[in-house]
């Protein structure tokens, strides 16, 4: 029954940009919009499984909230606080086979908050 290519597990990993600036200036994004856009996030699998992607699901989402419109910390700067590492040499089959590293040390100005 075809051929379609099997992946026994895959972690992603994806990073995001909400501009506080342009959003002050042109789109009128609000708290409750961006609180929104989580839980959209959060959830984006629920509603839409399907045969060709499994189980995909959301595992954790971080988020760094900065003081200052403009930023308090360079992106590259943060998304390098958190790392992701194979707990062994298996193969990983399952989300318990990697290990999540997150440096909380965050700096002046910015709050890491983790929604899940």
């Amino acid at each position: 029954m075809g051929r379609k290519s099997v992946i026994p597990y895959a972690l992603y990993r994806a990073e995001g940009y909400v501009s506080a600036a342009l959003a002050n200036k042109s789109t009128g994004l609000s708290e409750e919009d961006v609180e929104l856009l989580w839980s959209a996030i959060i959830n984006m699998f629920e509603n839409d499984h399907s045969a060709a992607r499994g189980k995909m699901c959301m595992r954790k989402l971080y988020v760094f909230k900065h003081e200052n419109i403009l930023g308090n910390c360079p992106s590259h700067i943060l998304f390098g606080k958190i790392k992701v590492e194979e707990k062994s040499d298996a193969i990983p089959r399952a989300f318990d086979d990697y290990e999540i590293c997150v440096d909380r040390d965050m700096p002046a100005g910015v709050e890491l908050v983790e929604k899940i």
